[in-house]
């Protein structure tokens, strides 16, 4: 006798040995009763395979009066069915309603998403949480097609924040009946990554020694290569994958005290009163860039500019390709201690207590921000806020365009040393050992971290990610908090020289390293960079 053909999902033939899941009717070839529209519950019923009358009373003899009943009901309207019903159930006693319980409920249990085109069915799979999406992979082989379709991990990864890295795209080698879902292994590569942060799986930290006894002024991390400045008057360039220093930056006769970094090329500022601009690949100062008349305290760097803030009360913005200063800035009547930089305005901070804004071609001073009752000490600048912090205490957060303050964060008790913006939510350190996440938009503090496990003497950095806060301090730590809870996580770096005299300088961190500058001014502490690496095998 010819088989009759079973369809699968997208209507394509279906292997007679297909998993099928609880419930679900595809590939089964059911009466004319289920394409029709006044087909009726009976209809199913008898429907299921293997279960021409399920039954769960004994067999009998109807009574007439039954077939009659029956005849009578199937001639009624739609409303006088359900009144009928209504009147029947009122009159059955509980082993009754407990027999209609055990015919109707196992009717409802189908698998319904089998039933769906394949595009609705990935629409309703879409609101699942990711731990809920891999379940249900596991219920059978047609719904494991589609929790491993690319796109819908596509979007979960995009909801987390993670992008898909080049080497992930390039990885085609998979174990026999792998199905390749790229953005899939990308979301479950960072699902490792933050366990490791949280406590996984983590390797030995490197220890990277240099700079001797003195303090590491300033750091930067990008890529595989860590730089660091000293006050004795060198930067070193490090491997983050070796831990080697391949680099020593000799030239500065004065100590370093600020740096950016972009791609091979790193720029300093030193007590010297002088920036210059090295190649990190060979070592070579390619230019030397004279002007200020005081130490190159701040500067920041966008594209082939940068912008540099001294104590000499000026700011310079230079050509980093030409060592050419292309404009002067002139009004603030002390100290410039921070700038920001976005290609078009300068905004910057200063020891007078005020924040201006600049327009760096004109060489003019748009906006100045008034209203700190002390030095300014810390900056950040989205392109339409701007977060000044001081040692007042407060917090201000301005319109740009206007000049206009928005609100005064206020709940610190010191200075906001420093602050990260991003994405409307600031997070700031202050030397009163606390961090608070704050709303920019509606000026409210969201958390502070603190408890038993909070920093015991001030903070000196930090960083946040869509998941985490990372903090250092001079009490020696370096801890990690939930970001959306506020919640201590636990200490990623805890120095045995801690509170009698060893600091965390400054921290950098990528997705999956962590840097820490740390040492001590009394000797309890070597001065070195300690790399911790959170990275998973995809082997």
């Amino acid at each position: 006798m010819k088989r009759k053909s079973e369809s699968g999902p997208d209507g394509r033939a279906q292997s007679p040995g297909k998993k099928l899941c609880k419930g679900s009717e595809r590939g089964r070839v059911l009466g004319p009763c289920v394409a029709s529209p006044t087909a009726t519950f009976g209809d199913l019923r008898n429907a299921k395979a293997g279960q021409a009358r399920c039954r769960h009373v004994p067999p009998m003899t109807p009574p007439p009066e039954l077939q009659d009943w029956l005849r009578t009901f199937q001639r009624w309207s739609g409303p006088e069915k359900l009144l009928a019903l209504d009147e029947l159930i009122d009159r059955c006693e509980p082993p009754q309603i407990k027999h209609m319980m055990q015919v109707i409920e196992p009717q409802f249990q189908r698998d319904f998403i089998s039933l769906l085109p394949k595009e609705l069915a990935l629409y309703v799979l879409s609101f699942l949480e990711p731990r809920d999406l891999l379940r249900a992979a596991q219920t059978c082989r047609y719904w494991r097609i589609l929790a491993e379709d690319n796109l819908l991990w596509r979007e979960k990864c995009r909801d987390a924040g993670i992008e898909e890295p080049l080497s992930l795209r390039k990885r085609r080698l998979l174990s026999p009946g792998f199905m390749y879902s790229p953005w899939k292994l990308a979301f479950l590569r960072q699902h490792r990554i933050d366990m490791n942060w949280r406590g996984g799986d983590a390797r030995p930290p490197k220890v990277l020694k240099g700079h001797d006894d003195h303090v590491i002024t300033c750091l930067q991390f990008c890529g595989n290569r860590i730089v660091s400045g000293s006050d004795d008057n060198t930067l070193k360039v490090w491997s983050a994958v070796t831990g080697e220093c391949v680099q020593t930056l000799v030239g500065h006769t004065g100590g370093v005290w600020s740096s950016q970094m972009r791609d091979n090329i790193v720029i300093s500022g030193s007590t010297d009163r002088t920036l210059k601009v090295w190649n990190a690949d060979t070592g070579e100062c390619v230019h030397t860039l004279y002007g200020h008349t005081s130490t190159v305290r701040c500067m920041h760097l966008h594209g082939s500019r940068v912008v540099s803030g001294s104590r000499d009360a000026t700011l310079r913005l230079w050509d980093i390709e030409t060592g050419q200063c292309l404009h002067v800035l002139m009004g603030h009547v002390a100290a410039v201690r921070c700038v920001q930089y976005d290609g078009h305005k300068v905004v910057s901070g200063a020891y007078d207590y005020t924040v201006k804004v600049w327009d760096p071609e004109t060489e003019s001073c748009i906006h100045t921000l008034q209203g700190h009752t002390n030095r300014v000490y810390s900056l950040q600048f989205d392109g339409t806020h701007i977060v000044s912090g001081s040692l007042d205490t407060s917090i201000r957060v301005w319109d740009a365009e206007s000049g206009n303050c928005l609100h005064t964060l206020m709940g610190h008790q010191s200075l906001t040393s420093g602050m990260e913006l991003r994405d409307n939510i600031l997070v700031s350190g202050n030397a009163d050992s606390t961090v608070k996440i704050w709303d920019i938009k509606t000026g409210q503090c969201l958390q502070t971290l603190q408890g038993p496990s909070k920093h015991q003497s001030a903070v000196t950095c930090l960083q946040f990610s869509s998941k985490f806060v990372v903090t250092s301090s001079d009490d020696g730590t370096v801890k990690l908090w939930d970001l959306k809870t506020g919640e201590f996580v636990r200490n990623l770096v805890a120095l045995e020289s801690g509170g009698s005299g060893g600091v965390v300088w400054r921290i950098r961190a990528s997705n999956t390293k962590l840097v820490c500058a740390v040492g001590s001014r009394n000797g309890t502490e070597e001065t070195k960079l300690l790399v911790l690496d959170f990275d998973v095998d995809l082997k």
